[in-house]
């Protein structure tokens, strides 16, 4: 193997996780053991997300064995790009080597294990290379202590990660300085429908993205939301104001300034991407809801409300569910009769006018499951994506992209409460959504901290 290079050996869940990972080691080599490839084969049956990958990371194998013919395997096949991967096409590639000699494990059964086998070929190629460093990626946290205890340098694998770091993420708002207006002396400002806005040019301190809300607390207190940025100027236009009991969206107003932020988004046309993170009883269902209720029901700006969400356990699974889909789906969408019951309380009419208004609204809010939704095309339609932060960026892709003319989506999620294995803060989709949307002149990001829900759950989300 070439000198001044490092050898990455990859696990199995590494290549099952994301299938291009084979490519993204720029100009250094990459090993798998052959105890990887046994296990990709038996991966490979079944429609999963996690079955698809495996076939995918074979015929990729595949592909570099047809395209380096003229070359024995042990010499390494050239890691060179497949068509239509979406990578730096630029960057200097390593060559991909495979175990073509058996491991010494010992005897004994235990001693046989995958995670053992992985070590000694591992080990293995640390005593052929040792001028080269070589390490492990892999997943899974036993397999990288077993590795140290070993002295192997093992690390996970982190190239799907959208942030290095969850606190990094954009929060959608920002609080401004005493001395904004007076920085700001140039300004241009002016009003149109009931709206007061302003221009001003930008440092590069201030790096605003569309529909991002500043606000300046106090006796002079301000609510703005940049509108667009370019050329080195901003648009600002000041907040509406849903705190009022005059100015309710389905008789819901905002009861924080993280709330009245969410309503002017939710309730923008021009916003076609929306994304709420937030605590449990920050709101970011019923603020979600009312708002497509309104433009369902009353400005008739979308067909329909359709709801879906990932359908994992927090706990043990209770088994198969009967009925239709919409049926299955029922004791996964408590959020929705939860909030339903909030919107749904008409103050004249008693127990005979909330029947009617629940028919009414049953009929237009469609609950769906997300296993059927490739290859469908959503028009005109509200779509909220509940419990987001279980989606992976992959499933994450898969939803949005089924957005058709006149559709608007919105991603609610809880990056504190992810029940999918091998998902993290960092690489959950909703994290990834909102950190490659954030720039797009058409989507908003809100960052709820107030929790609204009770005395005894703000404190419970505190203390537990």
């Amino acid at each position: 193997m070439t000198r001044g290079k490092r050898i990455y050996v990859l696990d199995t869940n590494v290549l099952m996780h994301d299938p291009t990972s084979l490519f993204r080691f720029e100009e250094h080599d990459v090993f798998i053991p052959m105890t990887v490839l046994e296990e990709l084969d038996a991966a490979k049956k079944g429609l999963s997300e996690v079955s698809r990958n495996a076939r995918q990371v074979s015929r990729f194998i595949n592909e570099l064995i047809e395209s380096n013919k003229t070359r024995k395997i042990d010499e390494g096949l050239d890691l060179n790009l497949p068509q239509g991967l979406r990578l730096d096409q630029s960057a200097k590639v390593g060559r991909l080597y495979f175990q073509t000699l058996p491991a010494e494990v010992g005897n004994g059964k235990k001693r046989r294990l995958p995670d053992n086998l992985i070590l000694a070929s591992v080990i293995a190629l640390v005593e052929a290379h040792p001028e080269t460093p070589v390490v492990l990626v892999t997943k899974d946290i036993n397999l990288r202590i077993k590795a140290s205890i070993a002295a192997i340098t093992a690390e996970d694998y982190e190239n799907d990660r959208a942030l290095d770091d969850f606190s990094l993420l954009y929060a959608g708002h920002d609080e401004m300085t005493e001395d904004f207006w007076e920085r700001h002396a140039d300004l241009r400002s002016w009003s149109e429908r009931g709206h007061t806005f302003y221009e001003m040019p930008t440092t590069e301190a201030e790096d605003w993205h569309p529909h991002q809300f500043l606000y300046l607390p106090g006796e002079n207190g301000i609510e703005l939301r940049v509108l667009r940025v370019s050329d080195g100027k901003a648009t600002l236009q000041v907040v509406d104001d849903y705190f009022q009991g005059s100015h309710t969206i389905w008789g819901i107003q905002a009861r924080n300034r993280e709330q009245n932020f969410a309503l002017n988004v939710l309730m923008d046309p021009e916003v076609d991407f929306v994304s709420l993170l937030g605590m449990a009883g920050t709101g970011k269902t019923l603020l979600a809801l009312a708002a497509g209720l309104a433009q369902v029901m009353d400005q008739q700006r979308y067909r329909e409300i359709i709801m879906t969400r990932a359908t994992v356990s927090v706990g043990e699974d209770i088994g198969f569910l009967p009925g239709t889909e919409e049926e299955k789906m029922t004791p996964w969408m408590g959020a929705l009769t939860d909030n339903l019951e909030v919107l749904t309380s008409p103050q004249e009419g008693g127990a005979w006018g909330r029947a009617a208004t629940n028919d009414l609204l049953a009929s237009r809010i469609k609950i769906r499951a997300m296993n059927f939704m490739r290859g469908r095309t959503f028009l005109n339609r509200y779509v909220i994506i509940d419990e987001a932060q279980n989606l992976t960026p992959k499933q994450m892709k898969t939803l949005i992209t089924r957005a058709g003319p006149g559709t608007k989506i919105v991603c609610l999620g809880n990056v504190e409460q992810i029940d999918t294995p091998y998902l993290t803060e960092t690489t959950s989709g909703l994290t990834y959504a909102v950190d490659r949307f954030k720039h797009w002149e058409h989507s908003a990001h809100l960052t709820l901290r107030r929790g609204e829900r009770s005395r005894l759950a703000d404190i419970a989300s505190e203390v537990l």
